[in-house]
């Protein structure tokens, strides 16, 4: 007894595991307390407990560690290469004069944000298929324009996604398993089509960048023997202070760098090269598209195997956030609604004016980059919010939702680990612990654009409906 006594006679450092309310009260006595993060199993709910239990299992869970295994090394194994740029009509799947793809999971028309609904409009005017934004409209809602995400067509689309047939894609290759995924090329300013702004400026940008900037690219491809390793060229970026979702200020720099001597050499006058250069320069968002496809490419590779528990795809439509798992194959979505980004506005825009989470780009989150390694780049925070400590400690808490580290993909300020990789559903729905997405915010009305960006997260929608399904379940997905 005299031991316990002695020990009432110190000062105390409680750890308090559960309601916050005690530690208030401990506090208020003048103890020193530490307050534990600690969410039940499933959120507490008995169906997600009880699938969590069934894939535990020990026949179950031999067979998920083992697909696992292998999507994790077709992850890091993948060794995406650019390789050209051509119009979509020429390569992406399924591509026709009347397709629009958009970013996130499946919608109608009606359903349309009104981001989204301004990209698609413009585009319809751009392709010549509207006569302008009115007329676009009818054309939308008319049943004659093919609507569908661009993930099912071997794409990835910034924001709305919005892709059309006479649009510049990116060409990746992954040069280990030998897919190929695509996107279109970054408009670089705030007031564009991605963002759902469709003005005469957005348009006669568009129309450039399909008249110079995406021959241009393509031509100066022809000459690269062996395309540009992706993969090593993002490590570098990492390691220069990016992290390649919202900050690509060294990452635009060594695209072009890698680009400039093969634009030399491309039949296009001094005065349109000058103009491509000064368009790169514009905005450090250059290379945002590419990182985007090459993580495309890289997850692709590791869709579609049996029993898997990882995630190879998170998407926004500005109304349903969206998840794919490997181990549900094909165009299987599970859906939750998406979100608001937290962070700051630009000067006049106030968090009402805010639409809603938007974007295939959360597939660098899913990769591994983005959100997931902010501590390469602590000067996000200027642009996203928060501090240079909750940036560190971003990279630091994916690692309890993750399967492994990709060791070809390195943080230098955590020693050089590698990026998480593998969002396993199961450990999201054991933890609570959501996946962190840095991203743009667009405004909630066609014609405006980008007014923001921040901080959010998927709803757990998602991975509950996708751990039902794998359990054998009521899988609920869409």
């Amino acid at each position: 007894m005299s031991k316990i006594n002695e020990l009432f006679k110190q000062d105390l450092h409680v750890i308090n595991v559960g309601l916050e309310m005690f530690k208030d009260d401990m506090m208020k006595q003048k103890a020193r307390v530490s307050q534990l993060e600690w969410k039940p199993p499933g959120g507490g709910k008995p169906e997600i407990i009880a699938a969590l239990d069934k894939l535990e299992q020990p026949e179950r869970l031999e067979q998920i560690e083992a697909a696992n295994k292998l999507a994790i090394e077709r992850i890091v194994n993948s060794q995406p290469v650019l390789i050209g740029f051509d119009q979509a009509i020429n390569v992406v799947p399924g591509m026709t004069k009347r397709t629009i793809l958009h970013a996130g999971p499946p919608i109608t028309w009606e359903k349309m944000s009104g981001p989204m609904k301004g990209a698609v409009t413009g585009a319809l005017v751009f392709e010549g298929l509207a006569k302008d934004l009115a007329d676009a409209e009818r054309v939308a809602a008319s049943g004659e324009i093919t609507f569908s995400p661009c993930h099912e067509h071997n794409c990835v689309g910034s924001m709305a996604g919005v892709t059309s047939a006479s649009m510049f894609m990116h060409i990746v290759e992954n040069k280990t398993y030998g897919n190929i995924a695509y996107t279109n090329l970054s408009e670089q300013l705030s007031k564009i089509l991605r963002m759902g702004a469709n003005d005469e400026t957005v348009i006669e940008r568009l129309v450039w960048m399909r008249d110079v900037l995406g021959p241009m690219l393509r031509d100066a491809m022809k000459f690269s023997e062996n395309g540009i390793d992706l993969r090593l060229m993002l490590a570098q970026a990492l390691h220069m202070g990016d992290e390649c979702h919202n900050r690509n200020n060294a990452g635009t720099a060594l695209l072009i760098q890698a680009l400039t001597p093969l634009i030399l050499q491309t039949g296009f006058t001094t005065e349109q090269k000058i103009e491509v250069f000064n368009f790169v320069a514009s905005s450090d968002y250059f290379s945002g598209p590419t990182w985007m496809a090459m993580c495309k490419c890289a997850l692709d590779a590791a869709h579609g195997i049996e029993h898997s528990t990882i995630v190879t795809t998170m998407a926004r439509n500005g109304v349903e956030f969206g998840i794919r798992v490997s181990g549900m194959p094909g165009n299987t979505w599970f859906t939750g609604p998406a979100q608001k980004v937290i962070g700051p506005m630009f000067a006049g825009y106030k968090p009402e004016d805010s639409g809603l989470d938007i974007g295939d780009s959360a597939i660098t989150e899913t990769y591994g980059i983005g959100g997931f390694a902010m501590a390469t780049a602590p000067a996000i925070v200027a642009l996203v919010g928060g501090t240079v400590d909750e940036a560190l400690g971003y990279s630091t808490k994916m690692k309890e939702i993750t399967t492994a580290e990709n060791p070809n993909v390195t943080i230098p300020l955590l020693n050089f680990r590698g990026i998480p990789t593998g969002i396993d559903i199961r450990k999201v729905a054991q933890t609570g612990i959501m996946p962190v997405i840095n991203t743009a915010i667009a405004h909630k009305d066609a014609g405006i654009g980008m007014i923001g960006a921040g901080i959010t997260h998927p709803p757990v929608d998602c991975f509950e409906k996708a751990l039902l399904a794998m359990s054998g379940g009521d899988s609920a997905h869409e």
